[in-house]
Parts: structure tokens; C-alpha cells; sequence
């Protein structure tokens, strides 16, 4: 078990600009059966928003929604300080396959962060746009939702994942990607065991793991922490979307990619910048205070929450993470 103290966030630069922290950019969004009777429609819109939110409130610079076209001003509607990026369907609004590789290098290039998954729906198109973003080597991503269940139906992941990524599975996810990696352990058990279980994942998949739940197991395979919060004020729609947002608001104003040197390999910490593992520590640390915030001022209540109104919190207890 990892015992080191969470580090100390840097002081924000007073002459920093936007483009100073950092950009984010959230593909997700589903505008499924747009052409189909009102019964039948999916569209799922706020989760991409929670996340860019989230990423801002933790001070991020930019943030960008790469949604469905047909889905991406109500996503901006909600998160009106995001810029949006159109992500092509077919006319049952089904997320084009090859259209969507395309959206993801381009906005790869131009983040510092990519956050997949939220709201993002299950099928071939989600599937090609996950498969694409944790395959591209420029930009840091953190796979969350449903990119982690299009992701259990690709044969060759481990092959396939070649960028700096941190998964962010709830117990239901985590078991349906370790079936499909043949990674034992069990993500509802006690400590021990959801730790076991995030390490193995993690070695199996050379990542970050946020294994989420009441005391929220991280790990990159050789260390692994707990957060020792336990909130039922989470258990809601919305705060899983958030945390994507915060933990890829702070990879994109922390963290740097390592730099290969000959036959070394001077790593992103000593270069003044956060680790992936760290980012994600904090990121998670940071949403356990907004919720014990919000549970305080709310005389203790365990429910009740929005995820908007956590979103809001966030300002204040990352600033108490700063040196």
C-alpha cells in the first residue's frame, strides 16, 4: 500500500493566461434514434458537460465537447464556457466510425487532456472512437463509461493502448472489462481485495486504475492508494462524470509527459510536473472534499446532491491542495 503524502499542488501563476492551464477536451455524448419515435430516442447530453465543467472548476484553461452533432448544443447549453467540436452520425444518429477517428487526432493535437466515455453509448462508432483515443501517443486520456465498455470487445486492447491513460471503472465496469482481460479479483470486496484487483488491472493494461466506490482504490500497478472518504451523497447520477472532469482537468495543468533521454528516461516529476498516478490521487481526494463540503453545509445530509452543485464545489478545495 502506498503510504506517501498526496503532493502539494503548485500555486496558480497570477500572469497565466487561459492558455496557460491547460485544455480539455470530453468525447461523449449520444444522440442515438434521431430519426426513430420518441420512445425509442437515447440521448444522453449532460455527462460530457458535467465532465468539461469539472475539468474548468479545477482550473483548467479551455475546455472542448466533442459530441454528436445532432446532441452538441444542448451539451453546450449546459457547459456554456466549452467550445464545441461536431462529431458526424449516420440518420439513426449513430456516431460514424471513421468520422470520429478523425475528430480524435485532431482534438488529440490540440489538448493537453482527453477525457472519453461519459454518456458516450455502446456500438461501432463509440467503439472506433475509444479504440482511437487510447491509441494515439499525443495527449493523456482518461477512459471512463462507456469507453471502457467498448472497450471490453476489442480482442487486442493491451496491444492497442498506447497512450498515457487512467481508467476510471465503477464495480460493474471493472468486472466486465477483467473478464474480458482474464484479470482475477474482486471489485466489491474489502480493501485488500479491490486493492489486489485495481494493481492487477493495472499491471495487465500498463495504467492508471481509479477503481471507484466507498474508499476509492488508485493504482499504476506498483502502488496503490485508498482515499479513506466514504459519502453516500455520491451515490447519484452525475459525480462519476465529474471526477473525469477533475482528474483530466488536473493532468492537463500538471502533468508532463516523460522525456526519453538516450537510455534514460527523465520522468514527468522531475521535470516539475505530476505523475498520472498523482493527478489522479488528487483529482479523486479533491471530489471526496467537495462532497464532504457540500454534505457539511447541507447538516449532514447523505443525499440529495446534484452532480452540478459538487461541480461547484471544487474551486475551493482544490485550492487547499496548493502549497
Amino acid at each position: 500500500m502506498d503510504s506517501d503524502a498526496l503532493p502539494i499542488l503548485p500555486p496558480r501563476d497570477a500572469r497565466g493566461h487561459k492558455g496557460t492551464f491547460g485544455t480539455v477536451c470530453v468525447f461523449g455524448g449520444c444522440a442515438v434514434g434521431a430519426s426513430e419515435g420518441p420512445a425509442l430516442r437515447s440521448r444522453m447530453i449532460g455527462g460530457p458537460a458535467l465532465s468539461a465543467i469539472a475539468a474548468l472548476r479545477v482550473g483548467a484553461g479551455l475546455a472542448r465537447l466533442a459530441m454528436p452533432e445532432p446532441v452538441l448544443d444542448a451539451g453546450l447549453t449546459i457547459a456554456p464556457s466549452a467550445t464545441g467540436v461536431c462529431v458526424p452520425v449516420d440518420r439513426d444518429g449513430q456516431i460514424v466510425g471513421h468520422e470520429a477517428a478523425r475528430v480524435i487526432d485532431e482534438v488529440a493535437l490540440a489538448s493537453d487532456c482527453l477525457a472519453i466515455g461519459p454518456g458516450l453509448g455502446v456500438g461501432e462508432g463509440a467503439r472506433a472512437a475509444a479504440v482511437r483515443a487510447v491509441g494515439q501517443e499525443d495527449c493523456p486520456v482518461v477512459v471512463d463509461a462507456d469507453a471502457i465498455n467498448n472497450l471490453c470487445d476489442v480482442p487486442e486492447l493491451r496491444r492497442d493502448l498506447r497512450a498515457g491513460a487512467v481508467f476510471t471503472p465503477h464495480p460493474g465496469e471493472f468486472r466486465r472489462l477483467a473478464d474480458a482481460l482474464g484479470v482475477a479479483g474482486d471489485p466489491t470486496g474489502d480493501d485488500g481485495a479491490r486493492v489486489g484487483a485495481a494493481e492487477r488491472m493495472a499491471q495487465s493494461l500498463g495504467c492508471v486504475v481509479v477503481l471507484k466506490g466507498a474508499r476509492t482504490v488508485v493504482s499504476d500497478g506498483h502502488r496503490a492508494w485508498i482515499d479513506e472518504h466514504e459519502n453516500a451523497c455520491l451515490a447519484t447520477a452525475g459525480t462519476g462524470d465529474v471526477l473525469t472532469g477533475a482528474i483530466a482537468g488536473l493532468i492537463a495543468q500538471h502533468h508532463r509527459k516523460p522525456i526519453v533521454a538516450g537510455s534514460r528516461t527523465v520522468t514527468s516529476e522531475r521535470m516539475g510536473g505530476l505523475s498520472l498516478y498523482d493527478c489522479a490521487r488528487l483529482g479523486v481526494r479533491a471530489h471526496a472534499l467537495a462532497a464532504a463540503a457540500w454534505s457539511g453545509s447541507h447538516s449532514d445530509a447523505s443525499g440529495g446532491m446534484l452532480a452540478m452543485e459538487l461541480a461547484d464545489l471544487l474551486p475551493e478545495v482544490v485550492e487547499g491542495l496548493r502549497g
